[in-house]
């Protein structure tokens, strides 16, 4: 085929996604996004479209959709590395990638990081994608944040811990997020990968790939036939944690995963990755900073298949400053740490792997977790 042949075969099949996405994207699992009247109101890449207006860049195409939301403002995200920081602010925009794993939204800050103000970019603000604004969808593509941790662990730049370290987030579900959905979506990055920290948000068919606490917030997140990726660690005897949830003690739900995988490199050894850890972040009081005792993680997996990283003990306990200054680790059995019919080499029982009792189970029916939200 000639390169000219080739350029109008891709051309057609973008213009024919418009009229049925569904010529074009695996079939959805969702109802709604492969509806006849699911047309695009832009397209971010390098190719014109008759009627439909095209920007060169994600921000710009974000940009000219209307502030007032109401109803879904579409955008195609065509095959290509975007490397963009990107903050969505505007309600009910929706991201759909022409492709799962060659449609990606990369960037590369870390938290220790300096910004265009010479301050460092912190956990809160280093993520590659922010979303501030409910209604927000993306579907068939990858958010990454490409820094090099592996890279930086061989010739450390940054702390290994602390708020403005090696933490480079890929997706961040900050303050003003709800109803957040994805579906067929990669999130790629290492320590601090998906920080869902507000609102309600919903995951289905997606691969979540990190190392340390690449999971984490407190916000209320449902993921449904998901892959968590454990990626290895170089020289590193505990190689991660899953799970991080620093859910406030009057939210019911946290991290919820349901029929998930737990997978990992081929490198990773046997018992080296917990399922997770209560999170306590240090937050400013009027008598001081210390951690938040407020913050009592939920999380639990239920009917989730577990490869042999999976420690025997299951979760590991956290550190957070006290009240009086003392360094104190909180316990997984002082937090909301469950599972249930868990399956595969990893689903060891101990003492320390709490189930979830069986009168609860019905409670984490997928309409009860997302307080009456259907995902459509």
């Amino acid at each position: 085929m000639t390169p000219g042949s080739t350029f109008a075969l891709r051309r057609r099949l973008l213009r024919a996604s418009i009229a049925s996405p569904a010529l074009l994207l695996a079939p959805p699992l969702l109802a709604g996004e492969g509806s006849p009247a699911g047309t695009f109101d832009a397209v971010v890449g390098h190719t014109p479209f008759d009627g439909i207006p095209i920007f060169a860049s994600v921000a710009a195409a974000i940009a000219a959709a209307p502030i007032t939301g109401g109803k879904p403002f579409r955008i195609l995200v065509t095959r290509g590395r975007w490397h963009e920081k990107l903050v969505v602010d505007k309600p009910d925009i929706h991201l759909v990638g022409e492709d799962r794993t060659a449609s990606v939204l990369t960037f590369d800050a870390a938290a220790g990081m300096a910004r265009p103000d010479g301050e460092p970019w912190g956990t809160w603000g280093c993520a590659s994608v922010t979303v501030r604004a409910p209604g927000f969808r993306a579907t068939n593509l990858t958010i990454e944040n490409a820094f090099d941790y592996v890279g930086n662990l061989a010739a450390p730049k940054f702390e290994p811990i602390g708020p403005n370290g090696a933490q480079a987030v890929a997706l961040m579900l900050d303050a003003g997020s709800d109803r957040a959905m994805f579906e067929r979506v990669d999130v790629i990055g290492h320590q601090d990968t998906l920080f869902v920290d507000a609102g309600r948000s919903f995951f289905r068919d997606c691969r979540i790939s990190g190392s340390v606490d690449f999971i984490f917030g407190g916000g209320n997140a449902l993921f449904e036939q998901c892959e968590l990726h454990s990626r290895f660690r170089p020289g590193k005897e505990r190689q991660g944690y899953v799970a991080v949830p620093c859910t406030p003690s009057a939210q019911p739900y946290g991290l919820t995963f349901v029929r998930c995988r737990l997978t990992r490199d081929a490198a990773i050894p046997d018992d080296s990755v917990a399922l997770g850890r209560a999170w306590r972040p240090g937050r400013t009081f009027p008598d001081g900073k210390y951690g938040d005792p407020d913050a009592v993680g939920a999380a639990v997996y239920l009917d989730c298949w577990m490869d042999a990283q999976v420690d025997g003990r299951g979760w590991d306990e956290m550190g957070y400053t006290a009240r009086d200054g003392k360094r104190v680790m909180l316990q997984p059995g002082d937090a909301r740490l469950f599972e249930h019919a868990s399956s595969g080499p990893g689903a060891y029982r101990s003492a320390s792997r709490r189930t979830l009792p069986r009168d609860r189970i019905a409670a984490y029916a997928r309409e009860r977790v997302l307080d009456g939200w259907v995902p459509i």
